[in-house]
């Protein structure tokens, strides 16, 4: 057995997998960040560590195994998190996780070219390297020793070893794509020493074997072999069987990731997607998200706290296009057709026809016209876009599945398991215990109980006409903007 842990912002996440990667089990324990002041987003490491072992546990009852039969763990986990920790490896205040925006002043003076240039990422306070500079002017008198993202936080310790994969390495804003490893040049912007970081090494290579302080964290024996591990953004289509270029995997959680393996480590110009590292050795091109799942939560609550079932029936009664009701999808700021942290939602064109279906489909298509700027990035940056892989909770909506086919002219693929970060994570643990020889191996043996949805020829003539009025409304809503303090994307 091969457990495969997911480090969440809202919960703790594990599944237990045999041989032939089936879920033979799962658990998971709830936590919260904490939001202690405006723009600020943290939370406690120690949450992370108390969870494993009940959650663990819960997922090795359902499997019907012991501890003993574990053989291999794989982690994955929120991106662009820093803690810094002592020499230790103790955590010397909260994690600054991915949501933060407090470190707006550590990038005022930093060259957005250079991060671009060198490591396909957009000059943003959401990145490590930003964090951690702003930690070190304020955790002064401090015994910093590193900074880690919380992955490899929890992988030293478990097992002492400090170490990070590519993939999350290359969301820190001081990674060479090119050299696959860190660039003096912007270590220097950032003022971090290269021994701050945790050292590079593949995902589903062997960190370590679980230590004693490891295996009284998880209730496991000690020595089982962990890897790298890496972050939810790559686990997660990971964990789908995207393996190689031809899909766009779209993960449809709170917000929504979109992004397409790519050969080569290309840059976009435009500033929209930014290009990672992925397990295995090729590249993500992803946009890394706007608030999506989130958006439907918010109208479901505003149309009287709509169970699953209720809404999908409310947007079946809506026809395609809304009859000319438009969305923003920027209820915390724009990320498509560009990123503009400053934008807000709205909808567009009410009238005393309009019902609560219309608001409710309206968000929905609105989140996949946004998706569709981003896969029509991709196409124009010469990334294979054939059809996409939808994952994350969203994918259970059949009306959103259809939708997003239809929006795109695409198939899309939705697989028996779309809540597969896990899943991902445990992969890299067979690779790491010697169960198989690389990923690709792995991803050939995943379940391919899939379901396919085609695209309505009819609804994507009425969606494209209304993509473009999307589009329009978008750039007329600009002027109305407040001016932001600095733009920190460099365009």
């Amino acid at each position: 057995m091969i457990i495969g842990i997911d480090v969440g912002t809202q919960s703790l996440k594990v599944a237990v997998l045999d041989d032939r990667l089936g879920i033979r089990g799962q658990g998971a324990c709830a936590y919260r960040p904490s939001y202690p002041q405006p723009g600020w987003v943290e939370q406690a490491p120690e949450l992370w560590l108390s969870a494993l072992g009940p959650a663990i546990a819960a997922a090795l009852r359902e499997a019907a195994v012991a501890p003993a039969d574990v053989g291999g763990i794989g982690i994955c986990g929120q991106l662009d998190g820093c803690i810094a920790v002592d020499a230790k490896g103790e955590a010397l205040a909260p994690c600054i996780i991915w949501m933060d925006r407090r470190a707006v002043a550590e990038v005022a003076d930093i060259p957005a070219r250079q991060v671009s240039r060198t490591g396909g990422l957009v000059l943003d306070p959401s990145h490590l390297a930003a964090k951690a500079r702003w930690l070190k002017r304020h955790l002064r008198g401090a015994a910093i020793a590193r900074f880690h993202q919380p992955v490899s936080y929890v992988v030293e310790r478990l097992t002492g070893a400090v170490v990070i994969d590519h993939a999350l390495a290359s969301t820190s804003m001081v990674y060479d794509l090119d050299a696959r490893g860190y660039d003096q040049g912007l270590l220097d912007c950032f003022g971090i020493a290269r021994s701050e970081l945790p050292a590079i090494a593949p995902a589903e290579s062997r960190a370590g074997g679980l230590s004693r302080a490891g295996a009284a964290l998880t209730g496991l024996p000690e020595g089982i072999p962990v890897a790298v591990g890496t972050g939810d953004d790559f686990a997660t289509p990971l964990g789908g069987g995207l393996c190689a270029p031809g899909q766009v995997a779209v993960v449809l959680g709170t917000g929504e990731v979109v992004g397409a393996l790519h050969l080569q480590a290309t840059r976009d110009e435009l500033g929209l997607l930014e290009t990672h590292a992925y397990p295995g050795g090729a590249y993500f091109i992803e946009n890394p998200g706007w608030l999506s799942g989130g958006a439907v939560t918010w109208i479901g609550d505003m149309l009287g706290g709509l169970d699953f079932a209720a809404f999908e029936a409310l947007v079946a009664g809506a026809p395609a296009g809304c009859d000319d009701l438009t969305f923003i999808p920027a209820l915390t700021g724009a990320m498509a057709p560009q990123w503009l942290p400053e934008a807000r939602g709205c909808f567009h064109g009410l009238t005393p026809a309009h019902g609560r279906g219309h608001l409710a489909r309206a968000v929905l298509e609105g989140c996949a016209f946004a998706m569709r700027d981003v896969v029509d990035r991709l196409a124009e940056m010469r990334v294979t876009t054939d059809s996409l892989l939808l994952l994350g909770g969203g994918a259970r909506s059949a009306a959103w599945a259809q939708m997003r086919a239809d929006v795109t002219g695409r198939p899309v693929t939705i697989p028996s398991c779309v809540d597969s970060a896990p899943v991902g994570a445990a992969m890299l643990g067979f690779v790491a215990a010697g169960r198989a020889i690389d990923l690709a191996g792995v991803a050939a043996a995943l379940p391919r109980n899939h379901r396919m949805v085609t695209p309505d020829a009819r609804k994507s003539a009425i969606y494209d006409a209304a993509y473009h009025r999307y589009r329009r409304l978008f750039e007329a809503l600009r002027p109305l903007l407040p001016e932001p303090a600095r733009d920190v994307t460099g365009h």
